[in-house]
C-alpha cells in the first residue's frame, strides 16, 4: 500500500513530526510518498530513517511537484523524543 502525505513548506521538525504522526497509524510495510518544497529534506529523511528504523527508499521520480520522497515503514520502529522527533525516545 502507498500513503501520499503533503508536506508542503514544512520545515525539518515539523516536517518530521508529520511523517512520525502518521506512520503511527499505518501498517508496517506501506510505502510513504512525502512531497515536500524543503530543502534539507534529501538529507533529513534518510537520517531519520536510520534513527527510527524506517527504510528511505528515495526520490519518486514521477512524484508530484516540488519533490517527493519515498519511505517504507518498519515494522518496529524505535520512538523519538515528542517534542524533538530527530532524537530518539528516553529508554528507546
Amino acid at each position: 500500500m502507498t500513503v501520499h502525505i503533503d508536506g508542503g513548506d514544512l520545515g525539518c521538525a515539523r516536517l518530521l513530526v508529520l511523517l512520525r504522526d502518521r506512520a503511527r497509524e499505518l501498517a508496517a510495510g506501506t510505502v510513504v510518498h512525502l512531497t515536500t518544497s524543503d530543502p534539507v529534506a534529501p538529507v533529513d529523511l534518510p537520517a531519520w530513517c536510520r534513527l527510527t528504523g524506517h527504510e528511505y527508499l528515495g526520490p519518486v521520480p514521477d512524484g508530484p511537484p516540488p519533490a517527493t520522497y519515498a519511505v517504507r515503514l518498519a515494522a518496529d520502529p524505535r520512538a523519538t523524543d515528542p517534542a524533538r522527533p530527530w532524537h530518539l525516545a528516553p529508554g528507546a
